[in-house]
């Protein structure tokens, strides 16, 4: 017997996560220099890491040597001041799918099912299977959630779900009455996860207090990230925010130190860096239009977007992408998404922007 059969079979059946191609990686696979490729696969910050950011994190290095300070004290008090949320009710996580992964070992087992949308962010299928439990996919409307379908998918053997907002890969968005609506009506024994990466880029007309909604559900949890629009995806830094008991629980599955020195110490520069997020919001707006208006031209169809990305429909994703990558331009094809007509790309700087839609434009004439 292979050694690794021992291993659950629901382990063995993970199919790991796959991540944006790395610059690095295509330059070696095409003979390319670095600076001739652009990176639109990630969703990463255009304009790279928040200033103030950057000047904390020299700072942090001289105390390398040491542990960091494993409960996260400063940024939970920097979080909890700018939310208005006590600091008992904030987790910090190595990424925001850290605190996600941390909802699935406290709260699923083999016995247990999760809930999450069709075209959803692929964490959630992964956490689900890693802790045994079964995944109960519901399909989507218009490319989003169906929130009646989830809700009836809920039986007496679920105990999570996964909702993003806005959607990762497809921008879609659930308007916060409608989100407001079923937090009431879930069954007040299954942990809700609302996931709020992109909230940051929202318009003004969509923004809610989805925070204020934890006083009112104490099965609410909501999770969001420094990687977007605070450009600290490199130094890896989500949290979530829960009802006290919960947070509690989550904490006992996290593993000690998830949160380095320098991550904490750039989180907390960039939360006060509100310059720098409105610049971000403001290029990010303008790279929609401008990105939208080519598939238009284009006569591409595309799905209207929230977040920092747009998601495109090519024809086949899998060939508009190589060629893609032939012309130094890395974009994200969504095929294990259940999307293998599109591809989804990342809002890059108005010179990126412009690149890609010339490339795109080749590429569908190859």
């Amino acid at each position: 017997m292979d050694l690794c059969d021992n291993a659950p079979p629901y382990i063995r059946r993970i199919a790991p996560y796959q991540p944006g191609k790395p610059i690095s990686e295509l330059a070696r696979e095409l003979g390319l220099q670095e600076s001739e490729i652009i990176k639109l696969a990630s969703n990463e910050n255009p304009l790279g890491v928040s200033p103030m950011a950057a000047v904390a994190i020299p700072r942090a290095i001289a105390e390398l040597s040491r542990y960091p300070d494993g409960s996260g004290y400063e940024l939970k008090q920097a979080l909890s001041a700018k939310l208005g949320i006590a600091a008992e009710r904030i987790v910090l996580g190595n990424g925001s799918n850290d605190v996600l992964e941390m909802v699935a070992r406290a709260f699923l087992s083999p016995e247990t099912n999760a809930v999450y949308a069709q075209h959803a962010f692929a964490v959630y299928p992964l956490a689900t299977q890693a802790t045994g439990a079964r995944g109960i996919e519901v399909a989507a409307r218009d490319f989003g959630h169906d929130l009646d379908a989830m809700l009836s998918a809920i039986d007496r053997d679920t105990r999570v779900v996964f909702i993003a907002n806005p959607n990762n890969p497809t921008g879609t968005f659930v308007q916060p009455d409608a989100m407001h609506a079923f937090l009431g009506q879930a069954p007040a024994n299954v942990v809700v996860v609302v996931d709020e990466a992109y909230q940051e880029y929202l318009p003004a007309e969509l923004q809610a207090d989805t925070i204020e909604w934890l006083r009112e559900f104490p099965n609410l949890v909501i999770t969001r990230t420094f990687s977007k629009i605070y450009g600290l995806a490199g130094l890896r830094l989500g949290y979530a925010l829960a009802h006290e008991s919960v947070a509690d629980l989550m904490n006992r599955v996290r593993q000690p130190f998830n949160a380095n020195s320098i991550a904490l110490a750039a989180a907390e520069a960039a939360l006060n860096d509100q310059a720098f997020v409105r610049r971000s919001r403001e290029v990010n707006f303008a790279g929609m239009a401008a990105l939208t208006a080519g598939f238009r031209r284009l006569e591409l169809p595309y799905i209207p977007s929230v977040g920092n990305f747009v998601t495109v429909q090519v024809g086949d994703g899998a060939e508009v992408f190589r060629r893609l990558l032939r012309r130094g331009v890395i974009v994200r094809p969504i095929a294990a998404y259940g999307l293998p007509a599109h591809l989804r790309v990342t809002i890059g700087t108005e010179a990126e922007n412009a690149r890609l839609l010339q490339a795109l434009e080749e590429s569908l004439h190859d």
